[in-house]
């Protein structure tokens, strides 16, 4: 495969006024029935969007490109899926591998919507589920409006980091930024590489080691964020560098939405309907979480005078470390996403986190992209909420572990929660309107 994508991306850097295209192709056949689990689509999708990100097309017309290219190839393959129905085993390259369609299946059949979502981010079955929800005459607007969230997911987590990627190597960056960004970056793979083997080996004291490392990490910061400001001057200027209107209202959006009074509202919704629905564990392990993290990043930034970045016209007095909007963010949605994961297998569990961390992220990265917080700022608001939700979780399991919420409950949780999300997005709406009224 080497020789080939050196090819491919050779004449993509050659020919740069194709890549527009080569994005668009290349998210199609990634989630496309059959040809998905065929061509490298992953590794190929990272390689266009560092091409894309040296200068060749801004971050949101990479995004937009690679969810239409998405959105596209999730909509064929749930009308080759409706179209032949059962008859799909015999299309070339099913029938003589017939494990690609059952393991789908099956696993569409047992977590019905919830496997959109979800397998979005599981390679083999991505390309296959929306077939499959074809096949079993899935409705076609609950389908689109599911595949509308989880492609617009998948696009951040796959293409954001490579088109970071090649933006960075093309900006003049401060001394000693590669160096700290990989120890940084090392620190966490290596947190998130124990974390996932621990937990997938089943071992007992796994949210214990979790807790431990995000701690590790949190100290590390703590004490070495003055010797880490060529990467936080670097990213900065990465993230200044590419500052576009689409992307400010939609940043400051999602700040909005990540500020300390929303998210207390946010956390007091979730433990008073759990406790409403009488799931009393559960309620005591997410408001514990969520309590303990506000009460936690409050405490730290008494002992960590650390000045804002000199971006924002409007300068903020406040300390920075650790970011409240992180920390609260990542607290509220790595709760969300154990209490998804309870009662289902390791990889299911881990998948359901990583979903999680996503509209997390989204919020944390706001802050940076506004100027205002530094990116270890963002990190250590992380650390801090993984360490007290892993240890959380580890105290509310100690005797017996936490059982599967009824549906019932998420069917009432869920709603509400979007509600609420939707409450806090629609009234910065009129803003937006009237700005570009004008």
């Amino acid at each position: 495969m080497g020789p080939w994508l050196d090819s491919v991306t050779g004449w993509l850097a050659a020919n740069p006024q194709w890549l527009a295209v080569a994005v668009f192709i290349v998210a199609f056949v990634e989630c496309l029935a059959i040809a998905g689990l065929i061509v490298p689509g992953t590794v190929l999708l990272f390689a266009v969007a560092v091409l894309a990100g040296s200068g060749a097309l801004s971050l949101s017309e990479t995004l937009l490109l690679g969810f239409l290219g998405g959105i596209l190839g999730d909509v064929v393959s749930y009308f080759v899926g409706r179209h032949f129905h059962q008859n799909i085993r015999r299309l070339p390259g099913l029938r003589h591998h017939p494990e690609w369609m059952s393991g789908a299946e099956s696993y569409f059949q047992r977590y019905g919507i919830a496997s959109l979502l979800v397998g979005r981010f599981i390679g083999p079955l991505r390309p296959m589920l929306p077939m499959v929800a074809g096949m079993c005459d899935m409705p076609f607007p609950r389908f689109a409006a599911v595949s509308l969230l989880a492609t617009a997911g998948w696009t951040l987590a796959y293409l954001l980091p490579g088109w970071a990627t090649g933006a960075a190597f093309r900006l003049p960056l401060p001394e000693g930024f590669w160096l700290e960004a990989g120890i940084v970056a090392g620190s966490i793979a290596a947190m998130v590489g124990l974390s996932v083997n621990s937990s997938l080996r089943r071992h007992r004291r796994a949210t214990v080691w979790i807790s431990s490392m995000s701690l590790l990490i949190l100290v590390g910061l703590f004490i070495g964020f003055p010797y880490l400001t060529a990467l936080d001057q670097g990213v900065m200027t990465l993230v200044q560098e590419h500052r576009q209107p689409v992307l400010d209202e939609i940043a400051v959006t999602f700040t909005l939405i990540g500020e300390f009074r929303n998210m207390l509202m946010f956390s007091a919704l979730l433990t008073g309907l759990l406790l409403l629905c009488r799931q009393w564990r559960h309620a005591i392990f997410a408001g514990g979480t969520l309590l303990v993290t506000a009460l936690a990043n409050t405490a730290t930034k008494q002992f960590f005078a650390r000045v804002r970045p000199e971006v924002l016209t409007d300068p903020i007095t406040s300390f920075s470390m650790p970011s409240g909007h992180s920390s609260g963010a990542f607290a509220l949605f790595l709760t969300l996403g154990v209490l998804a994961g309870r009662g289902q297998p390791p990889r299911l569990r881990l998948t359901w986190l990583l979903i999680a961390c996503i509209p997390a992220l989204s919020i944390a990265l706001s802050r940076v992209y506004l100027g205002a917080h530094w990116p270890t700022d963002i990190l250590a608001g992380a650390m801090l909420a993984s360490c007290v939700c892993a240890a959380a979780l580890w105290l509310s399991q100690r005797k017996t572990p936490l059982n599967a919420m009824p549906f019932k409950v998420w069917w009432l949780v869920l709603p509400a929660l979007v509600a609420l999300f939707s409450f806090f997005a629609l009234r910065h709406l009129p803003h937006t309107l009237v700005r570009y009224a004008y």
